[in-house]
């Protein structure tokens, strides 16, 4: 499963704790048949988030890292997202709408973030199937796992969905092409998939780091934080999204030298965070 995912650190929980970085792989699969090119194909791409939150593993919490590109399948959706402006045919499977269909970025992307097309042709049903049974259910049943075997072992989990996001709000952005975001966005579907204590926690110690942190604006958390999460039954998801100009050049998609600063300040979060858990 390496060209789906990698396991970074223990295979098995240590701590109540797991990551998943559903965005940063780069690995493009050979059906991929898109007309546009891989280096804008990975402007929809979170950059280096795996290895900005590396310090987790050896902390004793696994992350689960995607290795193929969110443009392909995107597993922060659900499989019945289907989008049929995209299927040259009939859909027979499940549909679950999140409404992203409308802009193209349901589960398989139809457009990139200016509304050009990927593809030059509608894709078959079949193609659309092999990619959920070859990359999205994996994922999700990878994440699941190690979710259950936290969950089982310390009798509750906290998961961290990671993300990164422009710096400025994009043409088919909900908050409004041109609008300055906050250096991190948490989201917790506005206090629906975390205890609101643990939010608060994570807002307060990034924010005394001299973060400008924002809660469920604009970002509340998609698929992976929603599906995962029942804090009555003491599952925690939250959602983080972090500036891309706190580390990356999104023209060059290279490191900047805020790169190690961003990286050490996260591995102290993180420090913080497993002591809290323990």
């Amino acid at each position: 499963m390496r060209h789906v995912y990698e396991i970074r650190g223990p295979q098995q929980p240590e701590l109540p704790l797991v990551l998943d970085s559903p965005h940063s792989g780069n690995r493009f699969p050979a059906d991929f048949d898109a007309v546009v090119s891989e280096t804008e194909l990975r402007e929809a791409e979170d950059c280096f988030v795996d290895e900005l939150w590396g310090a987790a593993g050896a902390l004793g919490a696994p992350l689960l890292a995607a290795q193929f590109p969110r443009t392909y399948l995107d597993p922060n959706r659900h499989a019945g997202d289907i989008d049929a402006e995209l299927i040259d045919g009939p859909w027979h499977g499940e549909i679950v709408a999140s409404g992203k269909a409308r802009i193209g970025k349901s589960l398989i992307w139809r457009t990139l973030e200016d509304g050009r097309p990927i593809y030059a042709r509608r894709l078959r049903p079949e193609e659309v199937r092999l990619r959920i049974e070859r990359f999205h259910a994996p994922y999700h049943g990878a994440l699941r796992t190690l979710l259950d075997a936290a969950h089982r072992r310390f009798g509750a989990v906290w998961h961290i969905n990671c993300h990164s996001m422009r710096a400025v709000a994009g043409r088919q952005s909900d908050d409004g092409e041109g609008r300055p975001r906050a250096d991190i966005v948490l989201g917790d579907r506005d206090g629906t998939t975390c205890d609101p204590g643990f939010t608060e926690f994570v807002r307060a110690t990034l924010a005394g780091m001299g973060y400008n942190v924002k809660v469920n604006d604009p970002y509340k958390g998609v698929e992976l934080v929603r599906a995962y999460s029942n804090p009555r039954g003491g599952r925690h998801s939250l959602q983080i999204e972090l500036n891309k100009r706190l580390y990356m050049d999104e023209a060059t998609l290279e490191r900047t030298s805020g790169f190690r600063e961003l990286q050490a300040n996260l591995g102290k979060f993180l420090e913080a965070l497993a002591a809290r858990l323990r």
